[in-house]
């Protein structure tokens, strides 16, 4: 059907400008309230949406149906009308006669693209073979008073259709959401699917006995990872409060008091920078199994991925960026030590910070100078091995300096027990097998207390109160974090993060 918008000629064959265009929208408004018409609705009965009527047409056919949705296209033929309306199921295609409307036919008229309505008629099919409503009864719900850019199609002398204005601009697309997801279905699906893997998350953990719990976004002090916070005033408490940078403290805390699993779906916040995969407000997967170690939460990762891939999209097997990703479990596991020996040649365990930042100077790896020796080791590992780590592979057993809320590895000095699961070069998911000594953790704190004074913002904190409940006794625990934002990203193949959060932060408009 041709889209055709009754506003979008003008007398001297120019497009109107914007202005031109609301102002005849705002006088058409006018008139409608001048008709006696509600221009903007209560609500309306609906009990049928367009692609569940398109795919079951037997059961619909001559059957009385009410939709609404919002007016995409319109063509106009003296005393009978065509228009699509898009609803939250898709589009379809209403018809419209004034024989059977009367006097509404001319307030159909006075309608535009971008308006919502609400519609009564039987469902069948036209001579072209397209499923419509053939409209009884129709009431105006929404005067759309700013024109939506609907692209324009043509067709070219060997029959391939070219769109003309496509609403494609990123940045535009970011700041105003809510045409991106008119204009752009595939958009909306991706939150949709968003959706259902979250929800999909939460059955598996519900059902595995773990418990979901609210902690706090407001903290006194910032912890449970290494980033910068957001800093925030409590008018009357007179404190400084941060935005948590993550939940692990809080959490850990529940499992001293007893619970043996929890979890927790939250938005956190670090004050960092913004690229492909950092957005500064995310959202988190925490959660802490009382009894278990990082060997154990290996598996569980792997399995409940591999389920709710099942569960959502039917299959474990994804075509991610031209590369076939597996995410059937078990995922390949390798040592960050072991790998930097194997791949670069050098024992990282046994290379002093001098010879680590020569090693890194060769290579062109930036430094901002006073990295820790776990930090350098981090380094050589993002540049020389990450990238290459294509299928899901748990890297394992990283530098007691990286990691001070982990547990010191049972058989290897210098390293923790704490994994990384990798997909496609990026991290995905953070576990630990969780410290749970509080005189080693006071001790670790007090070394990233040394770090802050010698300039690093990211160290962490030392927080008394809870090395205190360690002190009551917290038993082995498995510990794991799971950025949602990046996940969503490999399994519904978007390029950047901002492209699976409904509002990202973006810099002010002047």
């Amino acid at each position: 059907m041709e889209q055709h918008n009754n506003n979008s000629a003008s007398t001297s064959g120019q497009e109107p400008d914007i202005n031109t265009l609301v102002q005849r929208r705002l006088e058409e408004l006018k008139e409608l309230n001048g008709k006696g018409i509600l221009t903007f609705a209560y609500s309306y009965d609906v009990d049928s949406y367009s692609s569940i009527i398109k795919d079951n047409f037997e059961q619909y056919e001559n059957k009385t149906v009410r939709i609404a949705g919002r007016i995409m296209a319109i063509r106009r033929m003296g005393k009978a009308s065509f228009a699509h309306i898009q609803d939250d199921k898709g589009k379809i295609q209403i018809y419209m006669k004034k024989d059977d409307i009367g006097d509404y036919y001319d307030v159909f008229k006075l309608l535009d693209i971008g308006d919502i309505i609400g519609v009564e008629g039987y469902i069948f099919k036209t001579k072209t073979g397209e499923t419509s409503v053939h409209t009884k009864s129709f009431v105006l719900l929404s005067k759309s008073i700013q024109p939506i850019p609907i692209p324009k199609e043509t067709t070219d002398e060997l029959g391939n259709k070219i769109i003309h204005d496509q609403f494609a601009d990123k940045e535009l697309r970011y700041r105003q959401r809510y045409l991106d997801l008119i204009l752009n279905p595939d958009v909306k699906n991706v939150f949709k699917t968003r959706s259902k893997v979250v929800t999909e998350i939460r059955k598996y953990l519900d059902d595995n006995g773990l418990v979901e719990v609210e902690t706090p976004i407001l903290q006194p002090l910032y912890g449970g990872a290494t980033a910068r916070p957001f800093v925030t005033h409590h008018n009357a408490l007179d404190i400084e409060l941060y935005l948590r940078i993550a939940d692990e403290l809080y959490l850990k805390r529940l499992i001293v008091g007893g619970f043996d699993g929890v979890y927790e779906i939250s938005k956190d916040f670090r004050n960092e920078g913004m690229d492909k995969t950092h957005n500064p407000e995310f959202t988190m997967l925490e959660l802490y199994v009382a009894y278990k170690d990082y060997f154990w939460m290996m598996e569980f990762v792997e399995n409940m991925i591999a389920k709710l891939a099942q569960n959502v999209f039917g299959k474990t097997e994804f075509e991610i960026e031209g590369n076939r990703i597996n995410f059937n479990p078990p995922w390949k596991r390798i040592s960050m030590v072991d790998e930097l020996k194997e791949k670069v040649g050098v024992d990282v365990l046994a290379s002093s910070n001098e010879e680590l930042i020569k090693i890194l100077k060769t290579k062109n790896i930036d430094m901002e100078g006073g990295e820790s020796k776990g930090k350098l080791i981090d380094l050589l590992f993002e540049a020389a091995i990450q990238p290459s780590l294509i299928q899901p592979t748990y890297v394992m057993d990283y530098p007691v300096e990286l990691s001070p809320l982990a547990k010191k590895h049972r058989s290897r000095a210098g390293l923790v027990e704490r994994f990384e699961g990798f997909v496609l070069g990026r991290e995905i998911c953070n576990a630990f097998s969780e410290l749970n000594d509080p005189i080693d953790q006071l001790a670790r704190f007090n070394e990233q207390a040394k770090m802050i004074e010698e300039g690093d913002e990211e160290a962490h904190q030392i927080d008394d109160d809870y090395v205190h409940a360690l002190e009551y006794g917290m038993p082995p625990t498995s510990g794991l974090g799971i950025g949602i934002d990046r996940l969503i990203m490999l399994l519904t193949n978007q390029p950047s993060i901002r492209d699976v959060i409904l509002f990202p932060q973006m810099r002010p408009q002047k």
